[in-house]
């Protein structure tokens, strides 16, 4: 006959076994979750670059397709070789050769895409980087001929925001161009070339 003492012997080894069963499922379940969280992280992390690639993409594709192609249009040349001919000082000045509609169009075709442009680098959709590598120096020249002449405007006009994302698409330049001398939008003394 079975004692009293190899019974209690037996009931504390099944608890014993028990409780070791409980802890394997309950570490196989852990495991499990740690598991199924790490393959969800992976998951977004891709998932996150894959929406970054498709924003590069899109800025690219934005950025040329709409402004680079019209900045470097065969209209926008005769635009700008039309007001280059004689650069005005003054807003009156401006003001007075705007009032041929030829020369106004070709204000209009030479300026309002880098206004457009700086619309969407402050919007965050169109990274500096891009601008500056393509038109960087170009716009640079340009907002210093032209921008006495807009904050003139902005003052006679009444008009505080004319041309405010053209000096904003400057400020930002200059200031990506100060942290990335090889890209020379600003003078510097970097001799190297990517």
């Amino acid at each position: 006959m079975v004692e009293l003492a190899e019974l209690q012997a037996l009931a504390y080894i099944a608890q014993i076994v028990g409780v070791i069963g409980t802890l394997i499922a309950a570490f196989i379940a852990v495991r499990s979750y740690i598991n199924a969280n790490k393959r969800a992280e992976e998951a977004k992390k891709k998932e996150q670059e894959t929406r970054d690639r498709e924003l590069e993409t899109r800025q690219t594709q934005l950025f040329m397709s709409t402004m680079f192609d019209k900045l470097s249009s065969q209209e926008t040349a005769k635009a700008r070789a039309l007001i280059n001919k004689k650069i005005p000082k003054t807003v009156e000045e401006w003001e007075k050769l705007n009032s041929d509609p030829e020369i106004n169009a070709a204000w209009q075709t030479v300026w309002w895409p880098y206004e457009g442009i700086g619309v969407l680098v402050h919007e965050g959709l169109l990274d500096i980087r891009l601008v500056a590598r393509m038109i960087g120096n170009t716009y640079k020249s340009a907002w210093e001929n032209w921008s006495p002449m807009f904050m003139q405007a902005r003052v006679k006009w009444s008009f505080p925001r004319y041309a405010i994302e053209s000096e904003y698409l400057y400020d930002r330049l200059i200031e990506f161009g100060k942290t990335h001398p090889e890209y020379y939008v600003v003078e510097s003394e970097y001799k190297g070339i990517t």
